[in-house]
């Protein structure tokens, strides 16, 4: 599973160092890449064999859905794979476009995937998130964490 947070530098065509423990991650699945993809306001990063999980069940919404057609013209359509070639990984520029990723950014582990998100609009959405936590910890109890 994908754990913790880290803070990475972008270089100037994208290229991301993915942290030894998240590539620990990766090995023990015989994976050698990732798949990424635009959401709200950050990156996700999936290990393929999750990706593919993901694909599965939206290759079967129903067709003439409106909801079922905005996920897969944002979040689908926005995957790419990533191959991991010496520890790091390129992001495409429109990509890193949606997400502002600018030079610094911080790596959030959440277990079967993790986020990519610029340094600055972390902080703010930890602050939020952190403010929060108390009041979702009670919705959070009734789903039985």
């Amino acid at each position: 599973m994908f754990r913790g947070r880290s803070r990475h530098t972008l270089d100037s065509k994208g290229r991301l160092a993915i942290p030894a423990r998240f590539k620990e991650v990766l090995a023990q699945g015989d994976d050698d890449g990732l798949v990424v993809t635009n959401h709200d306001t950050c990156l996700w990063a999936f290990a393929r064999k999750d990706w593919q999980v993901i694909e599965e069940k939206a290759a079967n919404l129903p067709q003439f859905n409106r909801a079922a057609n905005t996920y897969l013209r944002y979040f689908i359509s926005g995957a790419v794979e990533c191959p991991i070639k010496q520890g790091r990984i390129t992001l495409p520029l429109d990509l890193r476009e949606i997400a502002l990723l600018r030079k610094e950014v911080v790596l959030v582990g959440e277990l079967k995937k993790f986020e990519i998100w610029d340094k600055d609009r972390w902080e703010e959405e930890f602050k939020r998130a952190r403010k929060n936590f108390p009041d979702d910890s009670q919705t959070l109890s009734e789903l039985g964490i």
